[in-house]
């Protein structure tokens, strides 16, 4: 499947967001319609790592886009650093995106999505880190039909947004889709008792979901540093595609 990749300029509440837009394209030519996936980044924005995964998808046969989570405080085009720099703008930052913002956004981009004359209006999300935790929150939107979340930060203590009042996990309930969590369990920012937490809230609220814990460390999806696990990672996203292709 060849992939062309755009930029989609999403108009929101928190203001014009920069989106890129990866399309399947059949051999011939042919118009398709394709299931809409939103696939939320990490705090670094949309980096390469980044970009590879959303034509990977797309590749699969999925309308994907990539919103740039933070255009609300930096330029269209920004990607930040895998380096000490970049990891302390990105945290600083993912303390500033309020509840109401997010979920601006997400309706934004999930509209964007549903109204894209190549999109057959069945939508899902997907998340790494930050954006794992993302794609869980925008799946409270009742037309999320299927979420794939990988290591998502903060998830477990409500951490998120002003003050630390982003507690998605306490809204568990309101998920009508089907979720697909996947963890390292060497990973320090989702320790035992957080995963834990998230477990157990998801089971008290009746949700339908599916668990795995590999034996890796936080970030072991991205291609790019030592902590990549391409083992890890193949089955990962085997994983998610398995839950787009059984909801969407």
């Amino acid at each position: 499947m060849i992939v062309h990749e755009t930029i989609l300029d999403v108009t929101s509440p928190t203001g014009t967001m920069q989106t890129a837009l990866f399309t399947p394209v059949s051999p011939h030519g042919a118009t398709r319609r394709d299931p809409g996936i939103v696939l939320y980044s990490e705090i670094f924005q949309l980096t390469a790592p980044v970009r590879r995964l959303a034509v990977q998808l797309a590749g699969e046969g999925y309308l994907v886009i990539a919103p740039e989570i933070y255009h609300a405080f930096e330029p269209p085009g920004c990607v930040l650093g895998y380096d000490d720099t970049g990891k302390t703008r990105g945290n600083a930052l993912k303390e500033q995106l309020t509840t109401a913002a997010f979920d601006a956004d997400a309706q934004a981009a999930l509209a964007a999505l549903r109204n894209h004359p190549n999109c057959n209006g069945r939508l899902g999300t997907f998340g790494i880190c930050l954006g794992g935790h993302l794609a869980f929150r925008a799946a409270l939107q009742h037309e999320v039909a299927a979420a794939a979340c990988f290591y998502p930060t903060d998830l477990h203590g409500g951490r998120l947004g002003p003050g630390g009042s982003f507690d998605t996990l306490a809204r568990a309930g309101e998920v009508r889709g089907e979720l697909l969590f996947v963890f390292g369990r060497q990973d320090p920012h989702i320790p035992a008792e957080g995963r834990r937490r998230i477990y157990d809230a998801l089971s008290r609220a009746d949700t339908c979901f599916t668990w795995h814990e590999f034996n890796a460390a936080h970030a072991f999806l991205r291609d790019e540093g030592e902590r990549y696990d391409p083992a890890a990672a193949r089955l990962g996203f085997s994983l998610a595609l398995d839950l787009f292709s059984r909801c969407l």
